[in-house]
């Protein structure tokens, strides 16, 4: 039987990720070999999604061959993309700009390969630029402990210019020797199976998902299974949205009328009847349940604080939680990389007197169920990423009795910036006291009850009528008192500064004494970075 399956195995095309720093070139990269500008249609000029795309090269012999890229974003939000990018491919491409050399990005992709257990070619961006010093990007690779032909490793490495064109045939020759070493192959006979790129939600087609076949072929008429999602596949198409009959490996393709969100990442398989998707989705279910049951039963209850009553001596317990504002948030996104890359970057926003709290997460656009949610309670804020209130939502934002925050961004950092903002904002005021005199008292000259006039000498600062002032005897304070009235060389004065005498009429309940000394103080906001 295995030897019947061996003779059915033919070449597929490799599956190629482009990785790297962000800005390092890998979508003009791409633009070229496809022929195609897609760089102008992303928001900020910066890839925030994975994009699945066929490119065919006729290499120097004359044959045609077909490679399928995949294009991972660079900013630090989307790792969890390019992980499941690296996983995904055959081959991988490691970007790094003659101008930059190796930036923290470029480490983590290089991880991400490493931990994918593929082979990868180094591409050497830029070089068309001024700044440009190919031999310097090369140090700095070896520095990062990634080795290149030439410098002490065997990692190939081409040096190309995405604008002019140049390395580019070598760079496409070197990735068809790589993946002719890996020897890939794949049975057209059996069913596909694949993995999961990326998942969205269109409100007229429903949920969709861009899928990667690794192995056999996709038809019409049968169904496709990721964890506790199925569609039936009655038409698919291919990265240009084209409708075809059948998929074969390593193509992406995109199929809509899935039951659920499939999860980005997630491992699919391909069955002939709903029944047969039924039960392969019920037994990962009860799977999970299983899961979840043996998770709960590990969980130790958090510990409570004791506290002792002071009066008889016992202990009681009870949740001691400080008092934080929390901000609470809806987020939604057009594709799950999208959302997690949102949430990624949201987490790193942290203040210990301000909490962000997400009520709410999902796929698609801002819809009603939303905006009644922000109805609900004045300070929830509707985040969009890439997504935009649909029409009956915006009709009832307009006609909204409560002012709503509702934004909606295309550029990650921005998003981060408005939570950070918002953040700062919710910060409790914190008012201290500020020292901005201190003077010794002389002598005392009356006294009607609370009001006393004093005589002393300003040692450090400056002392003004209205003061609030705190009363030292023997570097302790003894109570606090409010100067009235201020005399200096016996006229009224409204300040009085280091080195001189002064009179003073004072409101306090602690009678001074002369030797004592005075703080004047005020009250400030306390600034908060």
């Amino acid at each position: 039987m295995e030897a019947n399956t061996q003779q059915k195995l033919v070449s597929r095309p490799p599956v190629v990720v482009i990785m790297g720093h962000i800005d390092h070139g890998k979508s003009t990269l791409l633009d070229y070999i496809r022929k195609e500008n897609v760089v102008a249609g992303e928001a900020g000029g910066i890839t925030q999604h994975v994009g699945a795309y066929e490119a065919e090269h006729i290499s120097a012999d004359g044959k045609k061959h077909v490679i399928t890229f995949l294009d991972t974003p660079g900013h630090e939000a989307f790792r969890t993309i390019r992980e499941r990018g690296a996983q995904a491919a055959d081959v991988a491409i490691l970007v790094v700009s003659a101008e930059d050399g190796v930036k923290p990005q470029t480490v983590e992709a290089y991880k991400n390969i490493k931990a994918g257990g593929i082979p990868f070619v180094v591409a050497i961006t830029k070089t068309d630029k001024p700044n440009a010093n190919i031999e310097k990007a090369k140090q700095s690779l070896g520095e990062n402990e990634i080795y290149v032909e030439g410098w002490g490793g065997d990692v190939p490495c081409v040096a190309i210019s995405a604008v002019t064109g140049e390395g580019i045939p070598e760079l496409l020759e070197m990735i068809m020797l790589v993946a002719e070493l890996a020897d890939l192959k794949t049975n057209p006979e059996a069913p596909a199976h694949g993995v999961v790129i990326e998942s969205t939600l269109d409100t007229r087609k429903g949920i969709s998902a861009t899928l990667l076949i690794k192995d056999g072929t996709l038809v019409t008429g049968s169904f496709v299974v990721a964890d506790g999602s199925y569609a039936p596949v009655r038409f698919i198409e291919n990265f240009k949205g084209e409708k075809i009959e059948s998929a074969h490996a390593s193509m992406p393709v995109r199929i809509l009328g899935w039951s659920t969100m499939p999860t980005s990442g997630a491992q699919f398989l391909t069955v002939s009847s709903k029944k047969n998707a039924e039960k392969i989705i019920e037994d990962y279910q009860n799977e999970q349940r299983l899961i979840k049951s043996k998770q709960a039963q590990s969980i130790v209850p958090p510990e409570k604080k004791k506290k002792t009553d002071g009066e008889n001596g016992t202990d009681w317990t009870e949740e001691v939680e400080e008092e934080i504002v929390t901000i609470p948030l809806v987020i939604k996104a057009d594709v799950i990389g999208s959302l997690e890359g949102v949430i990624f970057e949201l987490q790193k926003i942290k203040h210990d007197k301000v909490h962000i709290k997400l009520i709410s997460q999902g796929i698609g656009d801002i819809n009603e169920n939303d905006v009644k949610l922000a109805q609900s309670d004045p300070n929830i804020i509707v985040i969009g990423f890439n997504a935009s209130p649909n029409k009956k939502a915006a009709t009832l934002i307009e006609r909204s009795p409560m002012p709503l925050i509702i934004k909606s961004f295309s550029i990650i950092y921005e998003v981060s910036e408005f939570v950070k903002n918002t953040l700062l904002s919710k910060v409790p005021k914190e008012y201290v006291e500020e020292v901005t005199g201190r003077a010794k008292i002389m002598a005392l000259f009356s006294k009607d009850k609370d009001r006393q006039v004093i005589g002393g000498k300003v040692e450090t600062g400056m002392i003004e009528s209205g003061n609030d002032v705190r009363i030292i005897r023997r570097d302790t304070e003894i109570g606090r008192g409010k100067i009235r009235e201020l005399q200096a060389q016996k006229v009224r004065a409204k300040e009085v500064t280091e080195g001189h005498e002064f009179g003073m009429m004072l409101d306090a309940k602690i009678e001074i004494a002369p030797g004592d000394r005075i703080e004047a103080v005020r009250t400030v906001e306390k600034t908060t970075r």
